[in-house]
């Protein structure tokens, strides 16, 4: 058994003059929490409706726990739960029949469906919801049934495209605890697309696309190491002797902030300046640094 549940091989899809995906290669380890970065438009959909088999791929190869989805799209389809930007639940109907009626795909019905729900009820905490029409529920309680949706069939992988846009904070927490709790207890590997950089800061291995291409991928550590250089903020420091070291700063608040290439230099100008560098602290930058080193672009524009 391989450790890539997840492998892609130089995938491609246009629609009409529209190169959606161009000869994208990357995989999926088991048990990894994967972060697939993009801004809309980037290819990251078209690559999500490929792995999911609800669109073929003009060419390239996808590989699901060994499978090909191009031919073992039924069988794959039974260890994958999705959870799509927008709800595919049935507004009209109650939690409990939008459930049952998803359960029923998977053979699951009678005592073997209640069991189900009495574990997924309790993890996601909607007892309370059950007989509430879905048009009836906060985006937050829809969120929720959403994931119950995708985890009915105990799926071996989760994708999760944007889960917690325009989500509270609490069901944020709530959702990230029990996919947390998933990947821990049962193995669960979990494919993410996210415009929040906090969520993507915690995955395993990140890969960032631009334009239907891979720009850059590696562990979050290996991305800001490369691309996004270190921060070191200077409290009660004297700014004129702060403008003669040369490198690049900006005042924030009550201290100013520092930007420098690498941790190496970092340290190199702190031991070499101690009288200057009495009240500091070193940052990495962040994801959102290395996106817009690598695109030229913020996560956040979305259009």
């Amino acid at each position: 058994m391989t450790d890539n549940i997840i492998q892609i091989d130089h995938l491609y899809k246009s629609y009409g003059s529209v190169r959606a995906v161009q000869d994208i290669s990357f995989c999926v380890k088991r048990g990894e929490l994967f972060a697939f970065l993009g801004i809309n438009g980037a290819g990251k959909s078209t690559t999500i409706h490929i792995l999911c088999g609800q669109l073929a791929q003009d060419s390239g190869t996808v590989l699901i726990d060994g499978k090909d989805i191009a031919h073992d799209r039924k069988e794959i389809l039974r260890t994958l739960g999705v959870v799509f930007q927008n709800s595919v639940l049935d507004a009209a109907l109650t939690v409990r029949d939008n459930l049952k009626s998803r359960a029923a795909l998977y053979g699951l019905s009678g005592k073997a469906f209640q069991a189900r729900l009495d574990e997924l009820k309790e993890t996601l905490d909607f007892a309370d919801l059950l007989d509430r029409p879905l048009v009836r529920l906060s985006g937050g309680q829809r969120r929720r049934i959403d994931i119950a949706r995708a985890l009915l069939s105990r799926p071996h992988i989760l994708i999760l495209d944007e889960p917690t846009t325009g989500l509270d904070p609490q069901t944020r927490k709530m959702l990230w605890g029990v996919v947390s709790r998933l990947r821990k207890e049962e193995g669960m590997t979990v494919f993410l697309t996210t415009h929040y950089m906090e969520e993507a800061a915690d995955a395993d291995y990140v890969v960032l696309i631009d334009a239907g291409k891979i720009v850059a991928k590696g562990t979050p550590l290996e991305l800001k190491n490369s691309y996004a250089g270190d921060y070191v903020t200077l409290y009660h420091a004297d700014e004129e002797k702060v403008r003669a070291l040369g490198v690049p700063y900006e005042r924030i608040r009550d201290a100013l902030r520092l930007s420098l290439r690498n941790t190496e230099e970092a340290t190199q100008l702190i031991l070499s300046h101690p009288d200057l560098f009495r009240d500091y602290e070193i940052t990495k930058g962040k994801l959102d640094d290395v996106f817009l080193a690598v695109t030229g672009k913020r996560l956040e524009e979305r259009t």
